[in-house]
């Protein structure tokens, strides 16, 4: 199965467009996890167990994983282990490094952990995009329009040939995708305006949208300016962070079907 079939297949079945986000921070787990062998692997079990008839896609920021050492590293293999083989899978890394070096993060996301995709930092060109896009069966989701406020130092420069940097970003996205159609774009739901000029600019391109929730992004605005393309809408705090208290696993379901039934709706 391609990346591009697994995606639709999985939207198909969970009739959403939901990607938890598994931003899963040790110090911050509910005080019932204190006692687990491994907390942060107890709590992402717990949210798979409540969302996965619901969830396409789950991504994890593996930032949270790292900084906790062993256990960490240990959680994430488990964690993919738990998720259902029909859902979509995102390491959230935004790696983009020379080629050599990008050969060994392909290797390490896409064959140690088999996630089904990653984020990559598109700075450096191709050459550093190329080894996560060899695999018809894997897909990488390239920076394009960051949620973050900071954006503007960058992502909205204007070039010589005229296009700010993010739509001449969004361009080459579009030709890196071309050969396998395994090449997706992160744009930010809190630029509504922004999202549906590059809809129309890269109709065939999965974007992967974050920023919906805590960021001040709205469903609503993803859903009306995003039209019918391709699209994974991210919700990590506002799922993950529903409640720190025992029923956290409950609060998730909550909050992870009003989110649902709104793109329903829409």
């Amino acid at each position: 199965m391609t990346f591009l079939e697994k995606l639709r297949a999985a939207q198909k079945r969970s009739q959403s467009l939901l990607c938890v986000g598994l931003d899963t921070d040790w110090r911050k787990l509910p005080e019932s996890l204190k006692g687990e062998a491994n907390p942060v692997l107890a709590f992402n079990k717990a949210l798979i167990e409540a969302t996965s008839d619901i969830a396409c896609c789950y991504k994890l920021q593996m930032a949270y994983y790292e900084a906790y050492g062993e256990r960490g590293i240990a959680a994430v293999r488990e964690t993919l282990a738990l998720i259902p083989n029909h859902i979509l899978t995102i390491a959230d890394v935004k790696r983009g490094d020379i080629g050599a070096t990008t050969d060994l993060y392909a290797y390490a996301y896409q064959d140690l952990f088999e996630f089904d995709a990653v984020t990559v930092s598109p700075y450096m060109g191709f050459d550093a995009a190329e080894p996560f896009l060899r695999r018809e069966d894997k897909g990488a989701f390239f920076l394009g329009l960051t949620s973050n406020k900071s954006a503007r130092d960058f992502e909205y420069l204007e070039l010589k040939n005229g296009k700010l940097l993010y739509e001449e970003i969004t361009d080459k996205v579009r030709e890196w995708n071309a050969p396998k159609q395994n090449a997706g774009l992160v744009v930010g739901a809190t630029k509504p305006s922004e999202l549906r000029a590059l809809r129309e600019r890269a109709p065939e391109l999965p974007f992967l949208i974050p920023g919906v929730g805590a960021q001040g992004g709205t469903i609503k605005d993803v859903m009306e300016n995003n039209g019918s393309g391709l699209a994974l809408i991210n919700i990590s705090r506002g799922i993950a962070g529903a409640s720190n208290g025992p029923d956290f696993a409950e609060a998730a379901r909550k909050a992870s079907m009003k989110y649902v039934e709104e793109m329903r709706a829409a």
